[in-house]
């Protein structure tokens, strides 16, 4: 087996708009996504995703680079050569069979035995937890359990890779949180390779072992959820992936692991980790920091600590969320509630004075552009 079930080399899908323009959808990517794992393309609507795995589905064709399956070129293969199988948002169920025949349909068309038939979709359903319901219609289904019939129906023919096109986006919050966790336990369980379309970042950082994230049809950074959370290489996927706080300044000095920033909104410097590659002494640049990631504390003689004061606090259980000015710089802080008291003094108090405290390995040094 090959080290990866899946490889984009400089790919490129360029569109004629309806205006006549040339479009490039997929702008030069490589990808290399490896057996086995849960490896989930994200970013907004345009940003080439979909786009990218319809051209792994053979839906569409690239029109520069190539895309190779187990190691062979398949840019070009019609999808039923392919041993890929794809699951729509739209789940795109057959309304008028049963669930039974819905799964067995493509074994149908291949002219399977109907033992075998029998044996396989009965295992396909017993894998998605639906044994007993294989005489309902669609229609008679929850939408979760409509889900778990297209993924049956995918999983049937035992494809090498299953594609994964936003498939929770029509559940209601609470069910599409239980399927992620089924979605990942099932991928665990079966060792194939899943490759997930989505827009919701939370959804790419649960299930992902690895995540692209894209903008413009280019692949902004890829890593695992830990390395695009904890260090993002530039503005975009900062400010995509969570919720950051950005300081503009310019570096003053440079090593390795730290550089100096000299913010004119705070006339001062503040030292931080370097988190973009080919940084330069004397460049103008961002210095991002997540709000849960600035430490509150009342009197502090630190390293990057600034006195501010509280201009707006809202509790939301789990988290009080504060807003602090220092002069007219306005930074987000996310306390956590650790502690279960009622009394007001437990909480923080609009014009209350603080000392914020930035740790300079959460403080992250990122290019402009």
């Amino acid at each position: 087996m090959k080290e990866f079930a899946v490889e984009l080399r400089d790919v490129v899908k360029k569109f004629i708009t309806p205006e006549g323009n040339e479009l490039n959808a997929v702008d030069h990517v490589d990808m290399q996504i490896r057996n086995g794992e849960f490896f989930s393309m994200l970013g907004s609507s345009g940003c080439g995703k979909t786009t990218s795995l319809r051209m792994i589905a053979g839906f569409e064709w690239p029109t520069e680079g190539e895309v190779y399956i187990e190691g062979k070129p398949m840019g070009h293969t019609p999808p039923f050569q392919r041993k890929v199988n794809t699951v729509f948002q739209s789940y795109a169920l057959f309304q008028h069979m049963s669930v039974y025949q819905n799964v067995a349909f493509g074994l149908e068309m291949e002219g399977a035995q109907k033992e075998e038939i029998k044996k396989r979709v009965m295992r396909a359903l017993e894998m998605v937890q639906l044994i007993g319901m294989e005489n309902r219609r669609p229609k008679q289904l929850s939408g979760g359990q409509q889900q778990r019939v297209a993924l049956a129906r995918a999983l049937v023919k035992t494809p090498d890779v299953l594609l994964l096109d936003e498939p929770l986006g029509a559940l209601d919050l609470k069910l599409r949180k239980e399927m992620q966790l089924e979605l990942k336990a099932l991928q665990q369980q079966l060792g194939i390779t899943f490759i997930y379309v989505t827009h919701d970042q939370e959804e790419a950082l649960t299930m992902s072992d690895r995540i692209a994230v894209m903008s413009k049809g280019k692949v902004m950074q890829m890593g695992s959820p830990a390395e695009i959370y904890e260090r993002p290489r530039n503005r975009f996927v900062a400010e995509f992936i969570g919720e950051s706080n950005f300081l503009e300044g310019q570096i003053k000095s440079l090593s390795a692991n730290e550089a100096s920033v000299f913010i004119p909104a705070l006339n001062a410097e503040v030292t931080g980790t370097p988190a973009s590659e080919g940084l330069v002494h004397g460049e103008q640049v961002f210095v991002s920091i997540r709000p849960e990631k600035i430490h509150l504390t009342e009197h502090s003689a630190r390293l990057n600590t600034f006195e501010g004061e509280i201009t707006s606090t809202v509790y939301i259980g789990s988290n009080t969320h504060v807003v602090v000015h220092i002069g007219d710089v306005r930074l987000k802080v996310w306390e956590q509630n650790r502690i279960s008291r009622l009394e007001p003094s437990s909480f923080y108090t609009i014009g209350q004075k603080v000392d914020l405290m930035l740790m300079p390995e959460n403080t992250l040094v990122l290019k402009k552009d």
